[in-house]
């Protein structure tokens, strides 16, 4: 693969850390840019003008460049230093704009087919749990760690099944160097994202382990070990075994050598020399610390000289030429490392004071100080340990938990402490004694140790200084100089005694007790990821030691000193760790890999196949699929029914006429009788003539049935009852002696006062007057039927039982429980009903009223409506609008759909039996799907 080299970035302040810009992915050995003015500025300078940002997303186009959030991909490689080469990979370039831009299908698309792509799911990993950090919407910030999660599960999978095929491959895959993700590794990686998971892998843990033992065999016990530690000529035997046939065979120097190369002996060595220096630190300190310094005190600082020139080979150890800068910002992100220099420096300190006879104490006490933090650093050694590693964690951890906490304790200290200090001292002067008084003594409060004359019970003045000039004892609390006891308020000071108590024992400790709580279980249920995480990096540092242990150490970086310096020998990273392949056996070792991921997606496939979820979506939609075939198969069936139907009824017809035709014949032939042949009529007019009867007969059930909402016993939004009506007794012309009904008229103010001078044409109803009604008599009202056909999603119109079905305009009072058409009462000179008024902008109601006149009348007459009495009816007239398709008179309507009352509701209902309408709508609405040859 060609690379290019990119200029340097010619900006001053463009930071070069990739913690800092996490944009793109972090490789161990290059900088990563960020958004200075010149090389990812949002301008789109390189675009010529007039040129879109859909253009400028085009990575089709020469002269356009793929931009990630405003950032050009093809800036990446004009922000790197003149030393670094970056291969182009649009692969990756395309894998990481689609992760930024959130194009997550998109994103699986192209890391399905990358090559390599165990680091591209790390580097994903990597890129999405650094956004997460930067993003400020919570949900989004979650979606990018559970995102990240997935990329993790992807790499884990297809490492798993490498692993399986060939454990060596799979090895060498953690450590191969990719050149298109930085000069990094799969490991390396994983480490930089923290994916614990990929980590504590078993295949990963198995080449840690094997790394961690060099050329020894991991199966020799530890016992072994330490006999060959402390007698080496033990290792011309076969009390240690080697995994090279050569070592295990060969005896001598070679032997010797590989032993103690290895990391596990190197790491055994330094604790064992570490733990004898602080051994020989602490009798320095405690019995012969000497004016003069001593033997053992001039070895100490030799073996502290040692300590600080492997600390100093580890800040310029750079097998990758990434440059002092970024080394020491890696040295310095390790806490141990911090912890080395500080004791490294607080020594030197000590030292410089101890060599001073004027100073001599302050040195030992800042060397005992120092002694510390050395006890300190040996908790890194544990480290190793599967029992101990993730207690330290939890140390750590609960350091920030305590600091947090110091906040709010530091508050009821202070408080206390002051308020007590100013209640019972009277102006003290001396500053260390009113920190004893305000901090000192009222955090010993919180142990159980109460301040004295807290309750003026141990009053004394042997034990106090009454002016304050004693340095040796406290100034007395507020007394009487001639009785000599406390004038204080003792109520009140053990009042703030106990809330102080109160407070600080009982609520901030628990508290605290809590939060250790909460930090000890969360990491305890990780305890196994944790540990298998951190030993990596004890495994690394101990893997590039010199094996020799300080103060011996010194002959191991006079040796490295004379390659580097004298020699000019550049450093190498160990190939155990970092392994630059061939271009043939990397081109074999990442074909390897991608028939490996084809064969974990499939099996992935399968998996979410198998799952139970998947299974029933599949039932559900192989349900749905025969449900349609077997609706188009009865359609098809019933089409062909009325096709061999209509076919027969023709045949019928020709039959009759045939038959008319054979007796008019022989009329005419002198051999009929005198009666005249029956006329055939046509068959449309048979057809026509048929739907006018059923029309007729439906109007004149709906016109001779007796009304039954008009005789409800409760007349509506009123207290009056009704007479009782029997059906027998409804009509007029029947005689009820007995029949007395009540009479009431709503007040109104658009009311008549013209005296009834007809009755209700269907009969009694059980009360008189006008009743909520406008007048007497007939109340005309309109009633506009508003339908359209029913379309699915490609515009077709669905059929039932062959025939179209109709969707019609319903509206829903606030008050009332069920669905009626948009109609009602019309006000003077208005031709639009007051309810299709609500429902209607005011500059849609012309069009309308134009539709309502070219609509087709389906209903005139009665209405049975629960406001109906004896001398008021209502009487109405329903006209259909039907859109017959899918016009810009129907889109006008549904944009001009709106409620003036938010609890008032608007819809298109499907028309059928079960419709929710009161019984005069549902027949207004059979007739008008009769009058369209519609499903009802």
């Amino acid at each position: 693969m060609s690379t290019w080299t990119p200029p340097a970035c010619s900006t001053a302040n463009c930071r070069r850390c990739w913690p800092r810009n996490p944009r793109l992915l972090p490789c161990s050995c290059t900088t990563w840019p960020s958004y200075c003015g010149s090389c990812w500025g949002t301008s789109h300078s390189h675009c010529t003008p007039g040129t879109s940002r859909s253009a400028c997303l085009d990575p089709t186009s020469d002269s356009t460049c793929v931009l990630v959030q405003g950032v050009s991909l093809r800036s990446l490689y004009q922000c790197f230093s003149d030393h670094v080469t970056f291969p182009t990979d649009p692969v990756r370039d395309l894998l990481i704009w689609a992760i930024i831009q959130n194009r997550r299908e998109l994103a699986e698309i192209i890391w399905a087919q990358s090559q390599d792509c165990i680091a591209a799911a790390l580097a994903c990993s990597k890129i999405l749990k650094e956004l997460s950090r930067e993003e400020e919407d919570t949900d989004s910030s979650e979606d990018m760690l559970a995102l990240a999660d997935e990329y993790e599960q992807r790499a884990i999978g297809v490492f798993t099944e490498c692993y399986r095929k060939d454990e060596e491959r799979a090895q060498k895959l953690l450590i191969r160097v990719s050149e298109a993700w930085g000069r990094t590794t799969c490991l390396q990686l994983a480490l930089e994202a923290k994916d614990m998971k990929f980590v504590s892998h078993g295949g990963v843990q198995a080449f840690l382990t094997k790394v961690w033992w060099g050329q020894l065999c991991v199966d020799n016990g530890l016992w072994r070990v330490f006999l060959c530690m402390l007698l080496f000529p033990l290792l011309a035997t076969s009390l240690v075994s080697f995994r090279e046939k050569r070592l295990q065979a060969a005896c001598g120097l070679a032997r010797v050598r590989a032993f103690f190369n290895a990391p596990v002996v190197i790491f055994h060595l330094n604790t064992l020399s570490y733990s004898s220096f602080l051994c020989l630190f602490a009798y320095v300190l405690m019995v012969d610390f000497q004016p003069s310094p001593s033997w053992c005190e001039c070895l100490i600082y030799l073996w502290l000289f040692s300590l600080a020139c492997e600390e100093l080979r580890q800040l310029l150890y750079d097998p990758d030429g990434c440059g002092l800068v970024k080394m020491a910002l890696l040295y310095f992100s390790d806490f141990w490392n911090k912890l080395d220099i500080t004791a490294i420096l607080l020594f030197i300190a000590g030292l410089t004071c101890r060599l001073m006879p004027s100073l001599l104490y302050a040195g030992r006490v800042i060397l005992s100080l120092d002694f510390i933090i050395f006890c300190l650093r040996l908790m890194h050694i544990f480290t190793i340990s599967k029992t101990l590693g993730p207690k330290i964690i939890i140390l750590k951890r609960m350091m920030k938990d305590v600091f947090f906490f110091l906040f709010l304790l530091a508050v009821w200290v202070v408080s206390f402490g002051v308020a007590k200090q100013a209640i019972l001292i009277h102006n003290e002067s001396r500053v260390d004694w009113i920190f004893r008084g305000v901090v000192y003594q009222s955090y010993l409060t919180i142990f159980g140790q109460i301040p004295a004359y807290i309750d003026g019970v141990d009053f004394s003045l042997d034990r106090c200084s009454p002016n304050g000039t004693d340095p040796y004892k406290p100034k007395c609390p507020e007394s009487d100089a001639t009785r000599h006891q406390p004038i204080f308020p003792e109520w009140l000071t053990v009042t703030l005694l106990c809330l102080y108590l109160l407070f600080t024992n009982i609520l901030l400790l628990n508290l605290l007790i809590a939060m250790f709580n909460y930090t000890f279980q969360q990491v305890q249920e990780h305890t196994d990821q944790i540990w298998k995480f951190q030993r990596h990096g004890l495994i690394e540092e101990y893997q590039g030691r010199p094996p020799a242990p300080p103060p011996f150490i010194l002959l191991s970086h006079l040796h490295l000193f004379i390659k580097r310096a004298v020699l000019k020998i550049p450093a190498r990273r160990h190939k155990q760790l970092k392994n630059k392949l061939e271009k043939n056996e990397e081109a074999v070792l990442l074909s390897w890999e991608m028939y490996l991921k084809e064969s974990y997606l499939q099996s992935q496939q399968e998996q979410q196949r198998q799952r139970p979820e998947q299974k029933m979506q599949d039932i559900s939609h192989r349900v749905d699929t025969m449900v349609n075939l077997l609706e188009m198969g009865r359609l098809k069936q019933s089409g062909s029914m009325e096709q061999r139907l209509s076919s027969l009824e023709e045949q019928v017809a020709q039959t009759a006429r045939a038959l008319y035709w054979i007796v008019k014949t022989l009329r005419d032939g002198g051999l009929g009788s005198g009666e005249d042949a029956p006329t055939l009529a046509p068959q449309k007019a048979s057809e026509r003539q048929d739907l006018e009867l059923d029309g007729r007969q439906e109007a004149e059930d709906l016109s001779h049935a007796p009304h039954v909402n008009a005789r409800h016993l409760f007349y509506p939004n009123s207290p009056v009852l009704r007479f009782p009506v029997p059906d027998e007794k409804v009509p007029w012309e029947t005689e009820f002696l007995i029949y007395d009904p009540p009479f009431y008229t709503a007040e109104r103010k658009d009311q008549a006062s013209v005296d009834p001078v007809a009755k209700n044409p269907k009969g009694r109803t059980g009360l008189c007057g006008c009743g909520s009604l406008s007048c007497f008599g007939p109340n005309h009202t309109l009633q506009p039927v508003v339908t359209r056909w029913k379309r699915n999603q490609d515009g077709a119109i669905c059929r039932k039982s062959i025939k179209k079905v109709l969707e019609v305009l319903l509206v829903k009072q606030p008050l009332s429980e069920h669905w009626a058409l948009p109609g009602g009462s019309q006000e003077s000179g208005e031709m639009l009903p007051r309810k299709l008024k609500q429902i209607l902008r005011r500059e849609f109601w012309p069009s309308f009223e134009n539709l309502l006149r070219q609509g087709t009348e389906v209903y005139k007459g009665y209405v049975d409506d629960l406001q109906n009495t004896d001398d008021a009816w209502i009487e109405t007239v329903a006209i259909s609008v039907h859109f017959p398709d899918q016009s810009d008179e129907l889109k006008r309507l549904n944009s001009h759909l709106h409620t003036c009352d938010p609890r008032m509701a608007i819809r298109w209902q499907v028309v059928d039996r079960r419709i929710p309408l009161s019984t005069t709508h549902k027949t207004i609405l059979e007739k008008a799907a009769a009058l369209y040859g519609a499903y009802y």
